[in-house]
């Protein structure tokens, strides 16, 4: 088994900014001209997720507003009054989503659905440039 390693950035908003990375992904991936692997994303830090949703106006209110009642950010959390960063919020949130996930690679084609693209989500209290790593195994 071969494996390959990528980079790429993704600068943010912050604040729950939900940016679909499937494009950066499939050239990468299409980029090897493989026919079948496993396809990793991550994204490195603990207030930011991986997921995969239907890149839509209405579910990009409807997934933070229902984050919001799960991880409401007026909410008093522990972690705030250890470090003082106003962001406990944001990484109860990226625990509940977590920070990856696999794409198979069949015939040569990412095994997504017709409306599911893969986003990255900044839940942090300020702007960021978030690192996505994507790991090729075949």
């Amino acid at each position: 088994m071969a494996i390959i390693n990528e980079v790429f950035t993704v600068n943010t908003k912050g604040n729950t900014d939900v940016i679909d990375i499937s494009p950066q992904i499939r050239n990468i991936v299409y980029n090897h001209q493989l026919q079948n692997a496993v396809v990793f994303v991550y994204a490195k830090g603990s207030t930011v997720s991986i997921t995969n949703i239907e890149f839509e106006p209405g579910l990009l209110v409807d997934l933070p507003e229902a984050l919001d009642n799960i991880a409401p950010i007026n909410k008093s959390y522990h972690h705030d009054e250890m470090w003082h960063h106003g962001n406990g919020y944001s990484h109860v949130r990226a625990s509940i989503i977590g920070n990856s996930l696999h794409l198979p690679l069949v015939d040569g084609v990412l095994q997504m659905g017709q409306w599911q693209q893969v986003v990255l989500i900044d839940f942090d209290n300020k702007p960021r440039s978030r690192q996505v790593n994507v790991q090729i195994l075949y």
